[in-house]
Formats: C-alpha cells, structure tokens, sequence
C-alpha cells in the first residue's frame, strides 16, 4: 500500500537538496563557528552565508537574523524578552506557543486582550486599532492560521503598528512556503521554522528589525551577537537556508503548484460529498484545506484514512483522556459538533495529482459508509 502525506502543516519531506546541502557540514571536519583556528573560521563563513540567503529572502540585513531550534524557541523569545509589564493584543486563535506562553506570563502580572475572531478567520485592522491602549508594548499575530490557512492583512495591520509605535510580532510559521511573502515595515520581529517548508526539523529563525531589544531566553556564550546562546546546529542552518533559496528561485512556481493540487481536492470532495464546507472564509495560504464533513466523526474519519495509508490532522488535543475539539476553531464560533468533524488536509509540493485522485475517491467512500452506518 503506498501511503498518501497530506499533513503537510504538521512537517514537510525534507528536499533532496536541502540534504545533500547539509551532508556536506555533517560529513566534513568538526567545525564548530564559534572556535578560532581554521576549522572554526571555515565554519564561520558558511554560518555567515546561511544567515545571508535567510536575510536575503526578508530582504533585511544579516545581523538582523538569529538562528533558534524552530518556531517554539522563536516566540518564547519574542514574548519572553519583552517583559511581564504592559499590555499585548492577539487574538483567540494562536498557535499554542504564543497562546499557552501568554497565559503563563499573564500569571506574572502580563496584561492580555484576546481579541475575538468569527467565521471569516481572521482578526481584522480595525479590531487591533481598537484594543490599542496607552500600556500596550507589542501586538502578536500568526500572519496565516496554522488550522485553516486563513491569512492575516499583515499590510494594514503593520501600519497601524508602525503609526501607533507599537512592535509587531508575527509569527509566519504556517505563512512560509505556501505564498510569496514580502515583509512589511510595520513588522518588527518575525519567527519561522525550516520543517515546515521542507527544511529540517530543529532549526528556525528570527528576524528581529534593528533597534529592538528582546532580552535572551537562552544564557550562556556569545553566540547569535549575544542574543541567543549554545552551539549553533551549523547543519540546521545550512539546511534552513537551502530550503529558504529555492523559495527565493521558485517561490511563485510553488504557489501555482500548491493552489492547483488544494484547489482540484476541494472541488472533487464537493463534487463528490453532500453536506460539507471549510472551516475559515477569508483569503487562505495554498495549502491549507480545512474542512467540516458534518454528521461524521472527524476521529473515527481520520483513524480509517490511516488505516488506508492517508495522512491528515484533526486539529484537537486530548485533554484528560476525551477528545476536545479544536480550540481555533470553537473560537471562530463554530459550534463543537461540527469542529469535531472537521479535518485539515495540507498540501506540498511533494503531492501528485495521482495521490489527490486516490485520496478524494477514498475519503468519499469513507464519508458514505460512516454517514450510512447513522441511518
């Protein structure tokens, strides 16, 4: 049985390049960026060229660029090295490493408005123009929705964030390798993960602009200028910037790959399954489809896919050992009935034609024979 991955919102096949890239540090001499003889002077430069072609992709400047172990590091940091004083604005729908991160902090003494998000799927610009107050000191939002896709006016907002004087803290995790991305200058940090664009697992980045200061979540050396210690995984960071220069070379072509292959698996569902609908109705990055097949179990749905060698993800967490539904989604007003019957499938590069055929016909099947099964 060949096995169909459409859980590409969780991770991504790591690109051939991108490991062979990478081979090459895990194969060659110790090197380790932050000695000073010579293999430590060869590692340092090609430190300084990964942290280039990641800067390049922002089109910032390389010291404005800091390596962390993925997306979880980065916000901690962001939302850690601001403080515990003051006031944030984000919304309901965050990530959990934003939205559990906050509600810790808010234990010590960090004042937080969660702003309230409905069927469209976003916060919009005016509701962050609204919650501003004189005590505000940052605004934190994931510029696409790592449930649904939906994406943020990352434009609008960072405007208002720039008139206002306010940081802008984006978290572009779920945004990265889905659609072409241009980095507005309202945005004062940005956070993302190589996994999720077929990178490798354990390396991300953060772009801090210059003149922000975030105090370190992680103390030790000097490395990363001081602002994030520990030996740098040298190979995660070429890995990150291989997979960060096709994106510069290729991103456009992605996109209209992407957008066909979720595109054509939206239609055939619809075609072929009464009594569904996709959860999020503003604009969506590519790959996401997150959709409500109403009257069937979302779980029982996933665990027969599983069965048949498809990948995809419910969303839900367990919590004291029953399924909850998803918290993004009850939070946009859907009621709990339909979240739990709800599936996100996620696309890539790396789907076919042939395995969105395959998987369209098999996901019908299954729908059917659940739905009968209620009769």
């Amino acid at each position: 049985m060949e096995r169909i991955y459409l859980d590409n919102s969780a991770t991504t096949k790591l690109d051939e390049k991108v490991l062979q890239a990478m081979l090459k540090e895990l194969t060659g001499p110790p090197a380790n960026p932050a000695s000073f003889h010579s293999f430590g002077r060869d590692a340092r430069s090609l430190l300084s060229n990964a942290r280039s072609t990641v800067a390049s992709f922002f089109k910032v400047k390389p010291e404005e660029i800091i390596f962390t172990s993925g997306g979880t590091e980065g916000l901690n940091y962001l939302l850690q090295g601001i403080g515990t004083d003051g006031h944030i604005i984000t919304t309901e729908i965050e990530h959990s490493a934003i939205h559990k991160t906050l509600k810790n902090l808010e234990s010590k003494g960090l004042k937080v408005t969660y702003l309230p998000v409905d069927l469209w799927g976003a916060p919009l610009p005016d509701q962050i123009e609204s919650a501003i107050l004189p005590t505000t000191k940052a605004i934190i939002l994931s510029a696409a929705n790592s449930e649904t896709g939906v994406k943020i006016d990352l434009e609008k907002i960072g405007s208002i964030a720039e008139k206002k004087n306010i940081p802008f803290l984006v978290d572009a995790v779920a945004y990265i390798g889905k659609d072409p991305f241009i980095l507005p200058n309202g945005v004062t940090a940005l956070v993302i993960a190589a996994h999720k664009f077929h990178g490798p697992k354990g390396i991300g980045a953060v772009f801090v602009r210059s003149g922000s200061k975030f105090a370190p979540l992680i103390h030790g050396g000097n490395q990363e200028n001081m602002r994030r210690a520990g030996t740098i995984n040298l190979a995660g960071a070429i890995g990150i910037a291989e997979a960060i220069q096709i994106l510069n070379e290729d991103q456009e072509q992605i996109t209209k790959k992407i957008s066909k292959l979720r595109d054509r698996f939206e239609q055939i569902l619809f075609e072929k399954i009464p009594n569904i609908s996709i959860n999020g109705e503003g604009a969506r990055v590519s790959n996401t489809s997150n959709i409500a097949f109403h009257d069937v179990d979302g779980e029982t749905l996933l665990m027969h896919l599983d069965l048949l060698g498809i990948a995809a993800s419910h969303g839900s967490t367990c919590s004291t050992g029953a399924l909850e539904p998803s918290r993004v989604l009850t939070s946009m007003g859907i009621s709990r009935k339909i979240a739990r019957s709800s599936i996100r499938f996620s696309f890539s590069r790396m789907n076919t034609e042939e395995e969105i055929k395959v998987a369209t016909k098999q996901i019908a099947d299954i729908v059917t024979k659940l739905r009968q099964m209620l009769q």
